[in-house]
């Protein structure tokens, strides 16, 4: 028994191929210059924090999202909070290491076919698909 030749695809519309590669690498990120970057005081005993949940939060997401370790993480964050003309201190490493364990980051399922937008304000951060972005 002969194998059957394999399959042969053939692009013929190259103009929506060229698109559609284009926009699964596409990604926007827009951070609200009102969120609550550094942690509140709270009066417990100790040195107090100097990262907000929502800032290690929004790090961990860089960090789960492009699968980035620790030093790296920090290091695109620095440049992402430049970029949006922002001068606020990133967490290091061990900061990031440490509070880690405490919070939990869960990226949703992202389709292949659009672009993940990610939303940063005082309420936290979100993920949000383009029909979702587009209705706000």
């Amino acid at each position: 028994m002969s194998k059957p030749p394999p399959a042969r695809y053939r692009t013929t519309n190259w103009s929506n191929y060229n698109a559609s590669l284009r926009k699964r690498g596409s990604l926007l990120i827009r951070v609200d210059k009102d969120m609550t970057w550094r942690a509140p005081r709270d009066g417990r005993p100790g040195r107090p924090a100097v990262f907000s949940d929502a800032a290690i939060q929004f790090c961990l997401s860089i960090k789960v999202l492009f699968k980035l370790p620790l030093r790296q993480t920090a290091g695109m964050v620095a440049s992402l909070l430049r970029l949006a003309g922002l001068d606020w201190p990133v967490p290091d490493f061990s900061t990031l290491c440490r509070r880690q364990k405490t919070l939990a980051v869960q990226v949703p399922y992202r389709r292949a076919d659009g672009p993940l937008n990610l939303l940063v304000d005082s309420t936290g951060i979100k993920f949000l698909g383009d029909g979702e972005w587009q209705a706000r």
